[in-house]
């Protein structure tokens, strides 16, 4: 029987249900699919005695298919989390290293019965959003081979949409878990900050850093987000939710509509694509919702923040804690931390103020909306015009989501459509903190009513949490923790003998 072409969770469970396929068999057959896939997408793999051992462990534990949550399900971690056993490289062959430990996100899935394939590639220590910033290639669109994939989670994103793995795990600080999902027509997941732990995640900036998801659907996302997600005390960024699975204002109640925020005509930037305006404004009327119109002034000046003011110190902090030369990061990387070094602590308190000050005028524009709907990414561009403008090019493609982080709120994005180019385009549902669970009916009904992209389940569409999951925070209580208690690890986050300082 051949391996179906795309790879989600329901899926990949009724191939093993049907006793068609065991976990050596698939395992086997993905990994001669990533050897006939994008070279460029995988930074190292998962050694086939590896997998045996891994599978031969889980099923000493779980002999029954679908025991477990993933029992089976192959994925694929981006190379700033660790691994145990597989080496972390951030892109940068100069620090790699084996890692001891599994980070926390992934030893939760590893619990949940997932495989680990390999680690994918990125645009350097996670610093771009356009994918060309790695010694180990530039993974491509897999719509079209002169076009980039986007970043910084760029072998993810490819991994996921081209077949190799059910999902992938990325980071996303300014947007790198959102773009390539949209420039590759998938779902990217970027949970509220802290949501999900960072503890075995080398910090890009680590205020604003988050492990985000890249899966097929909606539907699936959310099970993945529901398994990895819980609070950890070994992570200084860790939050227990608030108001748990409480539904956005408006939804599900009779008579009142949810309301759903806009760009204004003069706030919408494509970059020469207007059939990406046509297809942002096709996607708001399918959502079928009271639509507002909001400044957006006030979120692209969060969002200018983030590289002209002096979180990009923060990224200097990461760097040097790791004690690497700057000779051995890619010119763009370099350039980048480079500008750092300007900003005093002074600085860094009128930014914080700056910051603050604009977040009032963000939350009058929430005041009048429930939810926003904004393009992921204006437009994508070919590898060669991202060479051309390394540093203006990637400041479009953040346009729409550098600010999120910043402003601590919850996204998910959808594929929305293609251009006659045959490009996709996407776009993205935010939220307050901790809507995570709220924005996933409605980013599943816009993927739904789009009609593109593969892992749609269209028998079931997600139904909004009635209630709250728990009375002290669904950080507190994972799903995973609910389900299967027994099967939540112990692991020593911490690994000390790391080359690492912060995030281990």
């Amino acid at each position: 029987m051949e391996l179906p072409a795309v790879l989600d969770l329901a899926g990949v469970r009724a191939l093993y249900a049907d006793g068609a396929w065991t976990p050596h068999a698939l395992v086997a057959a993905v990994d001669r699919r990533i050897d006939m896939g994008d070279p460029a997408a995988f930074i190292s793999r998962t050694s086939p005695a590896q997998s045996t051992a891994a599978i031969e462990a889980l099923l000493a534990r779980a002999p029954m298919p679908n025991s477990l949550p993933l029992w089976g399900v192959p994925f694929a971690v981006k190379d700033n989390i660790d691994v145990a056993g597989l080496p972390t490289t951030c892109a940068c062959p100069q620090f790699a290293h084996v890692a001891r430990h599994d980070a926390a996100v992934v030893a939760r899935l590893l619990a949940a019965g997932a495989i680990v394939m390999g680690k994918t590639n990125l645009d350097q220590f996670a610093t771009g959003l356009n994918g060309t910033r790695s010694p180990y290639g530039a993974p491509r669109s897999v719509f079209d081979a002169e076009h980039i994939s986007g970043g910084s989670s760029s072998g993810s994103a490819v991994a996921v949409a081209s077949g190799l793995v059910s999902f992938a795990l990325g980071t996303d600080t300014a947007g790198s878990g959102r773009v390539p999902a949209a420039l590759n027509n998938i779902v990217g997941i970027k949970p509220t900050p802290g949501l999900l732990s960072n503890s075995g995640l080398v910090p890009a900036c680590a205020s604003l850093d988050c492990i985000s998801i890249f899966a097929l659907s909606t539907a699936d996302g959310l099970e993945l987000r529901r398994i990895a997600e819980g609070f950890d005390p070994a992570d200084p960024w860790s939050r227990r939710a608030r108001l748990p699975g409480q539904g956005l204002p408006g939804q599900g109640l009779p008579g009142q509509g949810l309301r759903v925020g806009v760009l204004r005509q003069d706030d919408c930037e494509f970059f020469g694509r207007p059939e990406n305006e046509s297809l942002y404004a096709a996607a708001i009327a399918r959502l079928g919702e009271a639509v507002v119109e909001i400044d957006y002034a006030p979120f692209r000046e969060v969002a200018a923040l983030l590289y002209e003011g002096p979180w990009v110190a923060e990224r200097q902090i990461a760097f040097e804690d790791l004690g690497l030369p700057e000779h051995v990061l890619d010119p763009a990387v370099r350039r980048i931390l480079a500008s750092g070094r300007h900003y005093t602590a002074v600085d860094a308190f009128r930014g914080r103020y700056r910051l603050e000050a604009l977040r009032r005028r963000c939350e009058a524009e929430w005041a009048r909306a429930d939810v926003l709907l904004l393009p992921t990414t204006p437009r994508s561009f070919t590898v060669a015009e991202m060479h051309g403008d390394p540093i203006g090019r990637n400041a479009a493609l953040g346009l729409y989501t550098n600010f999120c982080n910043l402003l601590g709120l919850s996204a998910i994005a959808v594929p929305a459509g293609f251009g006659p180019d045959g490009l996709p385009f996407g776009v993205t549902l935010v939220g307050p903190a901790f809507a995570d669970e709220a924005l996933a009916p409605l980013a599943d009904r816009l993927h739904r009513l789009a009609g593109c992209g593969a892992g749609i389940d269209r028998e079931k569409p997600i139904a909004p949490l009635p209630s709250p999951c728990a009375e002290n925070g669904l950080g507190a209580e994972s799903g995973l923790e609910k389900a299967r208690p027994d099967l939540v690890p112990a692991v020593p986050w911490h690994d000390p003998s790391s080359r690492r300082t912060q995030g281990a």
